[in-house]
């Protein structure tokens, strides 16, 4: 009895025994489980970590940030119009182009202005003094853009300016134009011609000679006139105007060769689109019948082009230039600006022994302490570029600014204000 009780208490120690063991055997594997999952939540999230890291990382191996600057993010709004067609549209925030991505702005304007208008001395809801039309228009204000703007509120028709100009063979046309959304496809037509004799409402198309360049949201289209002759014609459809926004023309005609900018493009390029004989006196603008969505335009500009910068400044020891632009009350270079910016240091980087002071120069308009402080950030802003941008040393350049105090001209017109405001290149 006493073996039989021995051989089942054996029984029961060795059951324990394996209870035991295969107890501790479940927890080891329920510890190594546990442990197992946590390393793969850990190592799934690591590499997703990681993933949203390289994701982030520009190419040039920089952090990139995941929350878009304020200055890059495009607000657009909706665009409407009031009963007089004014565009309602708020500014777009995107920020301004960078200078070198207008590095096929090749343009230089001279040293003289020819004309500017900016319609700032007519009240809004007239028609400008200096212009006259066989259609109609009014002076509007539009909320995408400061200043005034002329309406071209028709379909059709011509508005020419009443005075001649005496365009030289080599000159620059600027213009600021926002095409309406409603009408046809072109903006406008630009009409530059001479004539027999002077007439208010002449037509461009009867003329002695003559260049039409018309702006259409599809195409650029360029008609070289003589009274007796075939149109000489180009086209391009590279970056056209965009309807409802600001688009800054510039038509660069240079003997028989005729250029247009746009967009940080030169968008056409027509080495003989002109008669050799042009000589043009007249300035207008022109809609199409039927084919036409009319615009609004504004700071229409004619300057000399291509002056003699290195005799100007290592010569005469002074460049004065209308090249170098900014928004009003602004002191940020525009890229528009590249042109002249490259003249500029080709001659100072081709010269290193030269120093130079640049100068900034203001209109009137606003207080005179104002004017000042702008002249100077103005001034600095040029150095800056220069340096920046062209490799310039910045130890041969010095600013300084003098606000409105040496017009060259009475600030009586939106012309002379224009001349008065600009940048000088002083030798040292």
């Amino acid at each position: 009895m006493k073996k039989v009780f021995g051989i089942f208490v054996a029984f029961l120690i060795l059951c324990l025994a394996v209870s035991v063991s295969a107890q501790i055997n479940i927890g080891r594997k329920i510890n190594n489980n546990v442990n197992n999952r946590i390393n793969n939540k850990i190592d799934r999230g690591i590499n997703k970590g990681l993933d949203e890291v390289e994701k982030g990382i520009k190419n040039d191996g920089s952090k990139k940030d995941d929350k878009a600057k304020p200055e890059e993010k495009n607000q657009q709004k909706t665009t409407k119009q009031d009963d007089k067609g004014a565009v309602k549209q708020e500014p777009d925030t995107k920020s301004e182009p960078a200078l070198k991505s207008y590095s096929n702005y090749d343009f230089v304007p001279g040293d003289k202005v020819l004309l500017y208008e900016d319609f700032s001395q007519d009240a809004v809801g007239d028609f400008p003094a200096l212009w006259t039309t066989n259609k109609s228009g009014e002076i509007n204000t539009l909320n995408i853009s400061k200043g005034n703007w002329l309406n071209l509120n028709a379909t059709e028709g011509n508005w020419w300016f009443l005075k001649p100009i005496d365009f030289p063979k080599n000159f620059i046309v600027e213009f600021d134009v926002v095409p309406k959304k409603t009408g046809g496809r072109y903006a406008l037509g630009v009409a530059m011609y001479g004539e027999n004799s002077f007439k208010e409402m002449s037509d461009p198309f009867a003329c002695k000679t003559g260049l039409i360049v018309n702006v259409a949201k599809t195409i650029w289209e360029t008609q070289g006139l003589k009274a007796g002759n075939t149109k000489i014609t180009g086209n391009s459809a590279l970056k056209p105007v965009e309807e409802e926004k600001v688009n800054h023309v510039i038509i660069w005609v240079q003997n028989r060769r005729v250029r247009i900018y746009h967009k940080g493009e030169k968008v056409l390029d027509m080495p003989t689109n002109l008669y050799d004989d042009s000589k043009f006196t007249r300035l207008g603008f022109l809609l199409y019948r039927g084919a036409s969505c009319s615009s609004y335009i504004s700071n229409i500009k004619v300057t000399s082009a291509a002056p003699d910068t290195r005799n100007k400044l290592l010569t005469e020891g002074k460049l004065v230039t209308y090249g170098i632009y900014f928004d009003v009350n602004k002191d940020v270079v525009k890229p528009e600006s590249y042109g002249t910016l490259n003249d500029i240091a080709k001659i100072l980087n081709e010269v290193p022994d030269v120093k130079v002071k640049i100068v900034g120069h203001t209109d009137s308009d606003g207080a005179d302490a104002a004017n000042l402080d702008l002249s100077k950030r103005r001034a600095a802003a040029v150095k800056n570029e220069l340096v920046k941008s062209f490799g310039v040393n910045g130890d041969r350049l010095s600013t300084d600014g003098m606000g409105e105090s040496q017009p060259v001209a009475p600030n009586d017109t939106p012309t002379n204000k224009a001349l008065n405001r600009r940048v000088e290149f002083i030798k040292l």
